[in-house]
């Protein structure tokens, strides 16, 4: 049995995500104003790829409003000077603005979500200015969050898992060009689907899946979490049986010299998508249960809320799902909130 695991990241996937991440953030910075890229060096070293890129985009969609709705000139020829005249009511506008917009005729939609991602990246950029002595004052300070309204949680109940299982197995429900695609990704599905409902993977910890991360023998494996942290979590027999049945059929339908390392393919032979993913999730998810919009996430919702009815300990779900504050893991699965309450209600005798 394995007691020790290779925590060194093997796997280019994450190192591409990482690398193409860089490569649009660099694109993007190119068309902001040249004050911009000190921003970005000094948050370097305390972010992530993907993190700096949502700044930049952020950005660059306030500095695109700037430039057609508040300061005569292009955006690169935005300065410093004219940074400083910007009042918190011209951000509060911003955010009106950005509630549905167009830009060469497509048309972009934030909800208070979006607004207050936006607001929370232009209130850091201000800071940086503001510490650096660029800027006077900071006006973001004075524009309040957007209040977010507490989204309902949406997960598959028991039946439910075993519907979504049943239909990726057999194709029942499925028009028949589905099912001729089936035939070919079947045992893949199968497989997939299990390891959401069986461990609360994120759905880019399983794409950036190896065939190496398997270790059979412990019935564990190993996964990149946000941030670029590795982990190694467990799974049960039933999980083990679906990814053997895959691997073994993955054998089949690869060339011998073939080293492609991932555990999941596309039907081109390659690491299969996230969305890819999230598409194959929908469509079975559409036949198990129809009246829910079931994603990756929403099997992760549901493997979360049962592991908590199932040990009663909130610290071990958190622990797995790899939430690194509690609330989050109180925040996102609503029926673990229940529980506790209903469990705490019958702790009390009155008589």
């Amino acid at each position: 049995m394995l007691t020790c695991y290779n925590m060194k990241k093997s796997d280019d996937y994450f190192v591409t995500r990482a690398n193409n991440a860089n490569e649009d953030t660099s694109k993007i910075i190119s068309t902001l104003p040249s004050f911009c890229f000190d921003f970005f060096i000094s948050i370097e070293q305390c972010t992530s790829e993907l993190t700096r890129l949502g700044y930049a985009r952020d950005l660059k969609c306030f500095f695109s409003f700037l430039s057609s709705k508040i300061f005569d000139s292009s955006i690169k020829q935005i300065t410093l000077s004219q940074l400083s005249t910007i009042k918190s009511t011209q951000i509060e506008y911003f955010l009106s603005y950005i509630s549905r917009y167009s830009v060469k005729g497509k048309t972009f939609i934030n909800t208070e979500r979006g607004k207050s991602r936006k607001l929370s990246s232009i209130r850091k950029f201000f800071q940086f200015l503001f510490n650096k002595d660029l800027i006077a004052s900071n006006e973001t300070t004075k524009v309040k969050l957007p209040k977010l309204h507490q989204k309902d949680i949406i997960r598959l109940e028991i039946n439910e898992v075993a519907s979504i299982l049943n239909v990726a197995e057999n194709g029942n429900g499925l028009s028949k060009k589905q099912k001729e695609f089936l035939n070919k990704t079947s045992v893949r599905d199968v497989a997939m689907l299990s390891l959401f409902l069986g461990t609360g993977v994120r759905i880019s910890e399983c794409v950036g899946l190896n065939v190496s991360d398997i270790d059979f023998e412990a019935n564990a494996f190993k996964i990149t979490r946000k941030g670029g942290n590795q982990v190694v979590l467990y799974f049960s027999d039933e999980v083990a049986d679906a990814l053997k049945c895959w691997i073994d059929f993955r054998k089949t339908i690869l060339q011998p010299n073939d080293s492609q390392p991932a555990l999941f393919l596309s039907l081109q032979k390659k690491r299969i998508c996230p969305r890819a993913v999230e598409n194959l999730v929908k469509k079975f998810a559409l036949i198990a249960s129809p009246l829910k919009n079931i994603s990756p996430h929403k099997l992760r919702s549901t493997f979360g809320t049962n592991l908590y009815r199932e040990t009663k300990d909130i610290y071990v779900v958190a622990d797995i799902l790899g939430h690194k504050d509690v609330n989050t893991t109180k925040k996102h699965y609503a029926a673990i909130s229940e529980d506790i309450r209903r469990d705490a209600a019958g702790k009390i005798q009155l008589r």
